[in-house]
């Protein structure tokens, strides 16, 4: 698929809406994302696509917005959005399944709705794309306003960014929501964007409560259980040594060092899981073999060896997890034995030594979790922004977000009470 839209022909710009970023440059695409994110590369967001992780199967399907400097071959891309058209809430971890039930009461579709996120993967990150030296706000607003537009041209319920930074979100949100009496906005008849009178910074903003780790500047592990309590340090040293004690070797490996046989157990831990927990995985073999292969050395796989095992030279469990230049993402983990604690250190404890060893800032373990506090994860807030094409419904959902942001803000800040760490040491 291959649509052009003109977001102000004055200022010689084009935005290109693509189903695949198979003909869009590696390098290209890689230059617009800040931060080393390994999900927003080029080669994890084709991979996902290219391996059979999306479509159908899923209900992901790709709408890459891509913002270009002109229409001629010397053109150069300035910015981009991931996005992907949703017929279901799968796979997202911002829950707006209340949302659709509303529709559904009301005979009216929520699905298809368009979703900038990154499919699978509750991790912060940028979701507007924009090239360093182009102007930043202008430009976040110019691709989002191309965006509701697409959208409104296609009959989507809304637009939804998912995990975006703190500072799109308050970018996306800055107006009020439009009250109901406002007649709805109808799709465009054409495929053009009027940059001067589509400014889409009226989106509802949302929050929700992650735990994150953070890097006080940490010479090794015992230095950060040095800044924790008396209790909660013996806590932790001995849910290390059960680990220990039972005979598990833990192994760090690069995903660029593993081989087929490898990452074919990788594949079999995460499928493990979400076999026993939510049914069908949807990472296939060939996502993680060719992302070991395209970028490996972002990628950590903590293998948990058992030598008294009648197979030693099988893993009996596997972490994997996601390195950036600034953050450390655990995202998948299984087991074929069940051993005390040792979620805990192949999963947190691991991915904290890494990180002080690597001299990375933040380590994000995955969505929900309150067992991560006491382990030295700092309750953390994270964004999402919301365009509701429907204008009663746009304004019923953003009274519910003005309701629902408060108690947010309140129970992650009463969460940090539950922290490991010394009152004269504490610094979020």
């Amino acid at each position: 698929m291959h649509e052009k839209q003109d977001p102000g022909k004055s200022m010689n710009l084009q935005i290109e809406v693509r189903d695949s970023l198979a003909e869009i440059s590696s390098e290209k695409w890689n230059a617009l994302c800040e931060d080393g994110n390994p999900f927003l590369r080029h080669e994890f967001l084709h991979t996902l696509d290219a391996s059979g992780c999306l479509g159908d199967a899923t209900g992901w399907y790709p709408r890459y917005f891509l913002l270009w400097s002109s229409d001629d071959e010397s053109r150069e891309l300035l910015g981009a959005v991931p996005a992907y058209i949703k017929t279901n809430s799968y796979g997202e971890f911002v829950f707006d399944w209340a949302w659709a039930e509303a529709y559904e009461r009301n005979q009216m579709d929520y699905y298809p709705k368009l979703v900038s996120s990154i499919p699978f993967t509750p991790a912060t990150g940028q979701r507007l794309l924009v090239r360093a030296d182009q102007p930043y706000e202008q430009t976040v607003l110019l691709m989002a306003g191309a965006i509701r537009q697409f959208a409104e041209s296609q009959r989507f319920s809304g637009v939804h960014y998912l995990f975006l930074t703190e500072r799109e979100s308050r970018l996306l949100s800055a107006r009020e929501p439009a009250p109901a009496s406002r007649e709805q906005e109808k799709p465009a008849d054409d495929d053009t964007v009027s940059a001067s009178t589509n400014i889409a910074d009226d989106h509802l903003r949302r929050i929700d409560c992650q735990y994150h780790w953070h890097n006080d500047s940490y010479s090794d592990f015992d230095d950060f259980l040095s800044r924790c309590t008396s209790r909660r340090r013996k806590t932790i040293r001995r849910e290390r040594r059960h680990v220990s004690d039972a005979g598990i070797r833990l192994e760090q490996r690069s995903g660029s060092s593993l081989s087929d046989a490898e990452w074919h157990w990788v594949h079999q831990f995460y499928a493990s899981t979400f076999d026993r927990k939510w049914g069908n995985p949807s990472l296939t073999q060939a996502f993680f073999e060719t992302i070991g292969d395209k970028m490996g050395d972002q990628v950590l796989i903590v293998f948990a060896y058992d030598d008294s095992d009648e197979e030693p030279e099988w893993p009996v469990a596997c972490s994997i997890m996601f390195v950036g230049t600034h953050t450390l993402y655990g995202r998948f983990w299984g087991c074929r034995k069940e051993f005390n604690s040792l979620h805990f250190e192949a999963c947190y404890y691991q991915g904290i030594e890494f990180c002080i060893a690597r001299g990375i800032q933040n380590f994000e373990p995955g969505a929900q979790g309150e067992h991560k506090i006491t382990r030295g994860f700092v309750p953390s807030i994270t964004h999402s922004a919301h365009y509701i094409q429907h204008p009663a419904f746009r304004d019923a959902i953003a009274a519910f977000l003005s309701e629902e942001r408060p108690h947010v803000e309140q129970r992650c800040a009463g969460l940090t009470n539950l922290l490991p760490f010394k009152a004269e040491t504490l610094s979020l």
